[in-house]
């Protein structure tokens, strides 16, 4: 997908380098070997990528971290985010705010209230209450707040517990967490970019030509 002629992938990537981060592990599907040809090893981006592919059997979000895991592709403790997000966020406060709350899991969140997409998180005091994706129109008035798109997760609390070889999607993991009072929270105040959507590229697009992003190399 190009972003202002630069494959997004590679917009992504030096925002993650340029936190801190040095190893990645990427997992991939459908198209996943030119991705791979272009990103390679990571060096140029000054990181370590490890590469997990399912193939053409199709696990899930929570079935490809498994798989991961199941790969020694995974830290005990690790972030998550999804391929076509682009998140301007200090993702060491993240790592932080899960240390302090002493929880297997954390879900960055924003207050929505239905902006950028369907509102899918009750949140308070640290703690997501409830993650839920396809809520009852009774919850979906609680739900102010939504999913921002980065989150940490143990491997032995949380990855662990997904079936091996199971088709398991990741939200309805975080949703049991936050269902057992095991999910923390931490709000995040500046919106989310994706490249997912015409409209989510546009935005992506018009951000970084405003932040002057697009003249980094």
């Amino acid at each position: 997908m190009p972003v202002l002629g630069r494959p997004f992938v590679d917009w992504q990537l030096r925002l993650i380098a340029a936190n801190g981060i040095d190893r990645l592990t990427l997992c991939i599907g459908y198209g996943g070997n030119a991705l791979q040809s272009y990103v390679g090893d990571g060096s140029r981006y000054g990181m370590m990528i490890r590469w997990v592919s399912e193939g053409d059997d199709l696990l899930g979000t929570g079935g490809a971290i498994r798989l991961a895991h199941e790969q020694g592709a995974l830290d005990d403790v690790f972030f998550v985010l999804y391929g076509d997000s682009y998140l301007p966020i200090d993702m060491q406060r993240v790592a932080g705010a899960w240390e302090t709350s002493e929880l297997p899991a954390l879900m960055t969140v924003l207050r929505n209230d239905g902006q950028w997409d369907r509102s899918n998180v009750v949140y308070a005091n640290g703690r997501v209450l409830l993650y839920d994706k396809s809520p009852s129109d009774a919850l979906r008035h609680d739900m102010h707040w939504i999913d921002y798109g980065l989150s940490v997760l143990t491997r032995e609390a949380v990855v662990e517990s997904i079936p091996r070889g199971a088709v398991v999607d990741l939200a309805d993991v975080l949703k049991s967490l936050s269902l057992a009072g095991r999910l923390a929270g931490l709000e995040i105040s500046d919106r989310f970019y994706e490249a997912g959507s015409p409209q989510g590229l546009k935005d992506l697009e018009n951000y970084l030509e405003a932040t002057g992003s697009h003249g980094r190399p």
